[in-house]
């Protein structure tokens, strides 16, 4: 059999790409992630060399300057660079998504402008919505935009922007007063430029510092405080307030399946730890490999992750064919971060005690893992929004 979550159908210029990450990962990432990461240091050298390769333009046009790739692509260049450290795929992640916002619902004048310099890496792109009083209940939005002239002044704290520090372009989901009787109808996009750093970047616009969390080190996670920023009403993405909501849904459909990529990253480089250690450990004269319990563990490890890149591929193309994917985009979600915490759990314990020790990798794929719980939504959510989805296409007549 071949290695796994290998996937079919691939272009030469899918597999050349792929290739090329693969040997990134290997050579620049892996041995440098656990120093790294453990210092909570910002991966400054990793980042130079994917700019150097064009990932940050890998999903934009090529008439922008990018390299025009799909969504799959994209996928799976996450799913390997998150296989080497996932904070480095988070990174990027946020900037695709807004990427693909803007090259979707953008202006012409807004695309000009912004998507070649995000193609060079330039311009790097974070994503906020969450606030500090709420998580998935985005109609519950408190941070307000104001139209004064041809500006708005908005006042607010945002929460949880990955990149919040080390961007320099915000899409920011605010409320605005449209008069809409649906509270989802009242929310609005804003593509807010600053300048990369901490404290206050901005007349008006303060990122604290970075939040310190359990694991996702090396990447920053901040808030982002407004107070009386005025932004200019062409900052409004597309130009049309009140249709926030479904632009930053279309980009947590595009989170989502980068979410199911990363987790299966994980799940892969978990197993590969696992299924390394398994044949090198030996107890009661042979390998742990060649007891059934260790035996049986990896067998079913394998099998997850192998289930779970072939739901994160089947999102990606079911998004790429322009169909609609939330079901399917939540599916793979879902199934993927739940299966990375159980597989990343079982290479755990195959590593015994060394699991425990900070020397060993698969330490830091424990506190990584359980973030994919939460992130672009809870399992929870994911949930709700497949059985919605199911009673929508199975409605009784």
């Amino acid at each position: 059999m071949a290695r796994l979550a290998q996937t079919a159908g691939l272009t030469d210029v899918q597999q050349e790409i792929l290739a090329t990450v693969r040997d990134f990962v290997d050579k620049e990432i892996i041995p440098h992630a656990q120093a790294l990461e453990h210092a909570d240091t910002y991966p400054q050298d990793i980042v130079d060399g994917m700019k150097e390769m064009g990932l940050f333009g890998l999903t934009i046009p090529e008439e922008y300057g990018g390299l025009g790739e799909s969504l799959l692509t994209y996928a799976l260049v996450v799913e390997q660079i998150a296989r080497g450290w996932m904070s480095v795929s988070g990174v990027i992640n946020t900037h695709f998504i807004v990427a693909h916002m803007v090259r979707q619902h953008g202006t012409d004048e807004q695309k000009q402008s912004l998507l070649p310099r995000m193609a060079t890496g330039e311009v790097r792109g974070s994503f906020s919505m969450s606030e500090p009083d709420l998580g998935s209940d985005v109609a519950a939005i408190k941070t307000r935009a104001k139209r004064d002239g041809d500006e708005y002044v908005i006042d607010g704290a945002k929460m949880w922007l990955t990149n919040g520090g080390s961007s320099n372009l915000i899409a920011l989901l605010v409320r605005t007063d449209e008069g809409a009787e649906k509270p989802h109808q009242n929310l609005t996009t804003f593509l807010v430029e600053k300048p990369s750093g901490f404290g206050e970047v901005a007349p008006g616009l303060t990122i604290p510092g970075k939040i310190d969390k359990m694991g996702y080190k090396g990447v920053d996670t901040t808030e982002a405080v407004f107070s009386g920023y005025r932004a200019p009403a062409a900052a409004v993405l597309g130009s049309a307030p009140g249709r926030g909501f479904a632009q930053m849904m279309d980009g947590v459909e595009v989170g989502r399946v980068n979410v199911a990529a990363r987790a299966c990253g994980i799940a892969i480089r978990a197993f590969e730890l696992a299924v390394d250690y398994a044949q090198q450990r030996s107890t009661f004269g042979k390998p742990i490999a060649q007891h059934q319990a260790i035996a049986f563990k990896l067998a079913e490890m394998a099998t997850k992750v192998e289930a779970a890149h072939l739901m994160m591929v089947n999102a990606a193309r079911l998004k790429d064919s322009g169909e609609r994917n939330d079901v399917e985009a939540g599916m793979a979600k879902l199934l993927a971060s739940e299966y990375c915490v159980e597989v990343t759990q079982e290479s755990f314990r195959i590593h015994g005690g060394y699991g425990y020790s900070k020397e060993y990798e698969i330490e830091r794929l424990m506190r990584e893992a359980p973030f994919l719980l939460i992130g672009e939504g809870t399992s929870e959510i994911q949930k709700t929004i497949i059985s919605r989805g199911l009673l929508r296409e199975y409605k009784s007549r």
